[in-house]
């Protein structure tokens, strides 16, 4: 099963994939994931992401593709694969369509989470996460409280809230994902494997996907 999740930051994405990994056994495939990857693998790639990395550059497209076909090609990918947060622009959007193509792999789901933005704000600016890079478990202080106060569950260490959860940090993701992002509704929207479904439940969002995938 091929999906591919859709939505603005704090719809729940992770929080779907989590479901849809132990549903499915696929793994979750996100952006920083495989440049991190790839670079701590060393691969001619890796170390071209790399260096655009360490200049404080964005990696260009290109170089993410490379790298996306590598990670769509191993063992763990055989039955499927979750992108969560890819593609994030039309140009993404349309390289992916090539290299699926190219690999001879079909969408089975195109989700779009949709979030009325009041509850994206209250979602992101109640996270926290832990401080240690080891660990980075994450905390919702109204749904998902450590035990204790400012206190990772995990490892013990002190919980923080990270520099782009502030109000005015998430205003502005939330107004460069309406630029940049949101057009991909429209894009996959003519398509049979997309659909839209609220996202204020991750299992019952599992459920529309199961169902769809299952017609």
């Amino acid at each position: 099963m091929n999906i591919i999740l859709l939505g603005p930051p704090g719809a729940g994405k992770g929080t779907v994939s989590e479901l849809l990994v132990k549903e499915y056994g696929i793994p979750q495939i996100s952006t920083g994931d495989i440049l991190r990857g790839a670079v701590q693998q060393g691969t001619d790639v890796g170390k071209e992401a790399e260096a655009y990395m360490n200049a404080g550059k964005l990696v260009p497209d290109e170089v993410i593709m490379k790298i996306m076909e590598k990670r769509l090609q191993d063992d763990d990918c055989r039955k499927g694969f979750i992108l969560d947060g890819f593609p994030r622009t039309i140009p993404q959007a349309e390289q992916l369509d090539n290299l699926l193509d190219r690999l001879g792999l079909d969408l089975d789901a195109v989700v779009n989470l949709e979030v009325p933005e009041d509850i994206i704000v209250r979602r992101l600016t109640s996270r926290r996460t832990c401080s240690n890079s080891d660990c980075q478990a994450i905390y919702n202080m109204i749904s998902k409280p450590p035990k204790k106060e400012g206190v990772c569950d995990k490892c013990g260490s002190t919980l923080i809230q990270r520099d782009d959860e502030t109000e005015e940090a998430i205003n502005e993701r939330l107004r460069t994902y309406h630029e940049q992002t949101e057009p991909l509704i429209q894009f996959y929207s003519s398509r049979d494997c997309f659909l839209s479904v609220p996202s204020l439940d991750a299992k019952t969002v599992v459920e529309e996907i199961s169902g769809r995938v299952a017609e």
